[in-house]
Formats: C-alpha cells, sequence, structure tokens
C-alpha cells in the first residue's frame, strides 16, 4: 500500500484572545479557544498529543493583576538603603524597560543616585554612541570613566538610532539626585558609594558576586517587590521583565507561571484527550543583525512550563548525513534518525545547543510580535516530528 506523503512539517498559529481584565479565567478561556479554533469553518485546527501553546507572560501577569506602583518600588528600596546614595549599575536603555524603574529607585534613595551606564552599548546593544569613537578618541571603555560632562565634551549628543532617544537626557532628567556615569569595570563603582543595585539582566549574578567579594551592600532588581504583598503586586523575578504600564505604575513579570502552564495542560487534556506542552514566554533570544540589538531584556524567555519542554532538542543534522554518506541519501537520513531514537547522539554534530523553551519562546515571540495582531495565544503543531514523519513507509 502507498501511503500518503506528508508535506508540511512544523506549523505556527497566533490564536486571537478576548481583551482580558484582572481576574479572568484565562486558563478556561485558553481552552475553549483552542476548542472553538478545531470546530471554526476558517481554517480549522486539529489538536494531538505534544502539539505545544505558548502565552504571552503579559497575558498571564494582567490577569493576576501583577501591577505595582512607584512608591511600591521606593518602599522597598528604603527599606534596603534606608540612608545614604546608592549606585544602580549597568541598566539597560529603555524608555518602557527601566526608566520608571529608575524613577521609582530614586524616590526611594535618600542621597545620591548614581546610575552607571556600560559603553558604548548597554548589556542588550542599545547604543550610547558610535563605537567608531571609541577608537577616533582613544577612550579605553576598561579603564575611563566618564562623566555626562566629558561625554559630552568628547561624543557631544548621540540619539538611540531607533528610538531617537537621547538616554543620558532622559535617565538624567528623572530626578535631580540622579548623577551619570560611564564605566565598564564594576569595581570602579566603589569610587562613589558601596550601596549598589545592580540592574543588568543576564549579568547580574556575575556583578553581584564582584562588588559583594569587594565589601559592597548589594542587591539586584530581582529583589526588589519580589516577596509576596497583600497590598501590591510581587513576582519571583522582582523589577526583572517589567514593564510601563502608565504613567505611575510598572506591570511585572508573571508569578506562579509553571503551576499555571501544569494546570492548563491538565484542563485541556480533560476537555478534550490530548496531552499538549504548554509554555509561558515573554522575549525571543534573537539578536537584530542590523541594529545590533539583542531582543532579550526580559530575565528568561520562559518563567514556566510543563515537563515536556525540558532539556535541549537531540535531533540529527540531516545535511550533514547526506553529505557523508556513500549509500542512498534517504536510506542514510533514515538509518540516522532510527539511530538517534536507540540512543546515538553521534548525529547531531553541528546543531545548535539551546534549550527547547528558549527555541519555542523565540518563536512564539516572533510570531506574536508586540503590536496590534492580537494573538497572545501560540500553537506550535509538529514541533516534535522529524523526517520519517513526513515519507511514506511502504
Amino acid at each position: 500500500m502507498t501511503l500518503e506523503r506528508r508535506f508540511v512539517g512544523a506549523s505556527v498559529y497566533g490564536l486571537r484572545m478576548p481583551i482580558i481584565q484582572q481576574g479572568d479565567d484565562i486558563a478556561e478561556m485558553i481552552s475553549d479557544t483552542l476548542i472553538d479554533a478545531g470546530c471554526s469553518s476558517y481554517q480549522p485546527i486539529e489538536l494531538n498529543n505534544r502539539d505545544i501553546l505558548g502565552i504571552t507572560e503579559s497575558f498571564l501577569a494582567r490577569s493576576q493583576g501583577n501591577y505595582i506602583t512607584l512608591d511600591d518600588i521606593a518602599d522597598d528600596v528604603t527599606d534596603k538603603f534606608p540612608e545614604g546614595d546608592v549606585a544602580v549599575a549597568f541598566p539597560i536603555l529603555s524608555r518602557n524597560r527601566f526608566a520608571k524603574v529608575l524613577e521609582g529607585i530614586a524616590k526611594g534613595v535618600k542621597g545620591k543616585v548614581y546610575v552607571c551606564l556600560s559603553y558604548p552599548a548597554d548589556e542588550v546593544g542599545n547604543a550610547l554612541m558610535d563605537e567608531d569613537d571609541l577608537y577616533r578618541l582613544n577612550i579605553n571603555p576598561y579603564a575611563d570613566i566618564l562623566t555626562k560632562n566629558e561625554f559630552r565634551n568628547k561624543i557631544g549628543t548621540y540619539l538611540h538610532p531607533i528610538t531617537k532617544t537621547d538616554y543620558l537626557e532622559l535617565y538624567q532628567n528623572i530626578s535631580d539626585k540622579i548623577e551619570i556615569v560611564l564605566l565598564n569595570n564594576p569595581k570602579d563603582i566603589l569610587k562613589f558609594t558601596n550601596q549598589i543595585i545592580v540592574a543588568s539582566i543576564h549579568s547580574r549574578y556575575r556583578h553581584k558576586k564582584m562588588l559583594s567579594d569587594l565589601g559592597a551592600n548589594v542587591i539586584t532588581l530581582e529583589e526588589i517587590c519580589c516577596t509576596p504583598a497583600e497590598s501590591h503586586g510581587w513576582s519571583e523575578f522582582g523589577l526583572l521583565g517589567s514593564n510601563y504600564a502608565d504613567s505611575n505604575r510598572l506591570k511585572l513579570f508573571p508569578r506562579d507561571a509553571e503551576s499555571f502552564c501544569n494546570h492548563l495542560q491538565k484542563l485541556i487534556l480533560a476537555k478534550t484527550g490530548k496531552t499538549i506542552e504548554v509554555m509561558i514566554y515573554g522575549d525571543g533570544g534573537f539578536k537584530c543583525p542590523k541594529t545590533k540589538i539583542w531582543e532579550f531584556a526580559d530575565p528568561v524567555v520562559s518563567p514556566g512550563y510543563t515537563s515536556g519542554l525540558k532539556g535541549m532538542p537531540n535531533e540529527v543534522k540531516i545535511k550533514a548525513v547526506a553529505d557523508n554518506h556513500t549509500k542512498n541519501s534517504l536510506e542514510a537520513v533514515k538509518e540516522a534518525i532510527e539511530e538517534k531514537k536507540k540512543g546515538d547522539e553521534s548525529y547531531a554534530l553541528g546543531t545548535t545547543p539551546r534549550q527547547i523553551t528558549d527555541l519555542v519562546g523565540s518563536l512564539c515571540d516572533l510570531t506574536t510580535g508586540s503590536g496590534d495582531k492580537g494573538t497572545p495565544v501560540v500553537l506550535i503543531k509538529g514541533y516534535f516530528d522529524d523526517y520519517l514523519k513526513g515519507i511514506p513507509t511502504e
């Protein structure tokens, strides 16, 4: 018997959801939408075991009412640093990601706030200056400390190439307590104060350890608004992953994301009989080659996911197998995939070693975008399929 060849591999669907409010049962809403999508006359979707469902972090956080005010930030900062000057080390350059965080911090600090910016760009690639100016002006970014005035004298005014924002001016104007300093060596921060809030995202643990080892009193953004509170929101990630909500509020990264994923997985199984994988996703882990900006301002791609998404893919590099066998290429690929299923990983040479959640979360983020598509939920089908599921066996 000749079986029909399967031409479609992994496929991705953005699912349109209602506009939600705090307290909405989004697990019920999402599971019902999946069922409705399967019955739709327009592109009906059949749900299968091991499909993947991604929910954007803001959808969960909004349903939780996970918001804080600038006063909430200020109160927590004052509790941790009751007196004196405080340095804020290596924040990213962002209007919606950090400007309001800095405003809240400044409200809580009693003395000066030294905002220590890395240069020529921040941790995720937002430029503070033209990198070529380092060479043209003989600036050593590993040794030279620049005040805002020294930067102006050497560089002048630099506008971010995408947002057209002068971040030195933006951060300076947040509070008269703020003094801008440009440096890259964490040790140099101690020349200004030994009370430090590490605001870097992906380097936060290293920066905290370096400064703590030198005797500084150090916390990270992860340690602000990170404990349960009745009067306001909170997150295990503290202020990391927070985002602008309005002039006085920030939306935090969602809390208890893994528990939500497990609950939704069980709910979908009860309603459909299918076991699918569920994850919450934020920023994808990818970099724009033109702007050099790394689109990853969240602390993790996925703060919570079901167990089937743990680990890294174990895949066969098909082109390498096909290029390095004397036998029929199709038969060589089939043999390699079968050997992989037995535990032979030798054919994985050359595949990119990334976590499944980072890969899938990036795919979800690209699908949803950050605009008006209205698809905060993404369904991915066939992601765990391999080539053998696409060709007839007899």
